[in-house]
């Protein structure tokens, strides 16, 4: 893949018809930071992995102003227009753990190999919970709008990225993973899996 990710690659995907508006993203974090609390998981430290236009920060920084965010992203211009620091989860973890760690639209990128180093880096990244959206091959054939979707990625399956993110983990469905050091408590159906 060969994504610069600069501003003509914004102006693209993020101006006119944008994946993710700012009004999608915040109904999305309030029922993320939601199912955290009714897990009994305090949310005090966020990462935003692939920040892009911030939307999760800003979120952040509006409703639980509180909470300590650490925005990251890979592309130049994301880091300088939008006030992130510049990280490649595939090749950088932070020191210290998040409560809640958000990668949005970010592992369909990189290579398998950096794909996997990635996962394992959210992995030391996270405290408790992890946000994960990335689409897959069945996703890129039956679900995303073409027209607004950057097409240009890899094309993995859903069991591809399981089989990575069950061995530090637990899938509780629509989007969210929990760690499995996290002392959050989950009812047998809120899981995936046993």
């Amino acid at each position: 893949m060969a994504n610069s990710f600069d501003a003509s690659y914004y102006k693209r995907f993020y101006s006119s018809t944008p994946v993710h508006s700012r009004k999608k993203v915040a109904l999305l974090a309030d029922a993320v930071h939601n199912m955290c609390a009714w897990w009994d998981v305090p949310v005090r430290s966020v990462l935003d992995v692939g920040a892009g236009l911030g939307y999760w920060r800003d979120w952040y920084a509006t409703n639980h102003p509180k909470v300590r965010r650490l925005s990251v992203d890979i592309s130049e211009h994301a880091c300088e227009k939008y006030d992130h620091e510049q990280r490649d989860i595939s090749k950088w973890a932070p020191e210290r753990k998040f409560d809640l760690v958000v990668c949005h639209g970010v592992l369909q990128y990189p290579t398998a190999k950096d794909a996997d180093a990635a996962i394992k880096n959210l992995a030391k990244a996270t405290r408790n919970v992890l946000y994960l959206e990335v689409p897959t091959a069945s996703d890129l054939r039956n679900v995303v709008d073409k027209k607004a979707t950057d097409l240009n990625v890899h094309a993995r399956s859903g069991d591809w990225y399981r089989k990575r993110l069950e061995k530090y983990f637990v899938q509780a469905g629509a989007g969210l993973w929990v760690a499995r050091s996290s002392d959050a408590l989950l009812y047998e159906l809120e899981r995936t899996k046993k």
